[in-house]
């Protein structure tokens, strides 16, 4: 049996999809990262859903009805790859992508899962499992559809995302 990936997730999805990440920094070896560190800016590709996928599959996601919302705990100031990050959202917003950022320091007295995570249809939990340096671990995924684990990440997503900003209105620190 092949293990679903990411994108048959979302096109299965018939309500909601919503992801949070708590890191501070991902997969440093992305080439469109280490190029945005080294002063490429406002690349064609980060706004073409054909050069871009991740933009037509939302758009393709959110067109059926499906919210898609992601919330991101990040540390202040703000990490370079935050930066990145936070530069090449724009186009994930205009596809369809609701993005919220919170402060790290306004999450202490909030209940986190150990996991940055998808919360499908509220019943499916993925957990992301990454190494220290932000690379995705071996085994990089684990799949819930128990009680406490759906519980938990649904409650951990909705306090951080009444606390965190639009895309819109954060400013980096």
């Amino acid at each position: 049996m092949t293990t679903p990936t990411l994108a048959d997730r979302l096109r299965a999805c018939g309500r909601s999809a919503f992801h949070l990440e708590m890191r501070d920094g991902y997969m440093r070896s992305d080439p469109r990262f280490v190029a945005w560190q080294n002063g490429a800016r406002d690349d064609p590709a980060d706004i073409d859903p054909r050069l871009r996928p991740w933009l037509a599959l939302i758009s393709e996601t959110t067109s059926r009805g499906v919210a898609v919302r992601r919330a991101r705990i990040v540390s202040e100031p703000v990490s370079d790859y935050i930066r990145f990050e936070h530069h090449v959202t724009a186009p994930n917003v205009a596809a369809g992508e609701d993005v919220r950022w919170l402060p790290r320091r306004h999450a202490s007295d909030l209940a986190l899962p150990g996991n940055d995570f998808w919360l499908f249809d509220g019943e499916l939990v993925v957990f992301l499992h990454f190494a220290g340096n932000g690379e995705l671990a071996p085994d990089d995924e684990d799949v819930s559809t128990g009680p406490a684990a759906v519980g938990l990440c649904a409650s951990a997503f909705e306090a951080v995302w009444q606390r965190a900003v639009s895309h819109a209105d954060y400013h980096l620190t």
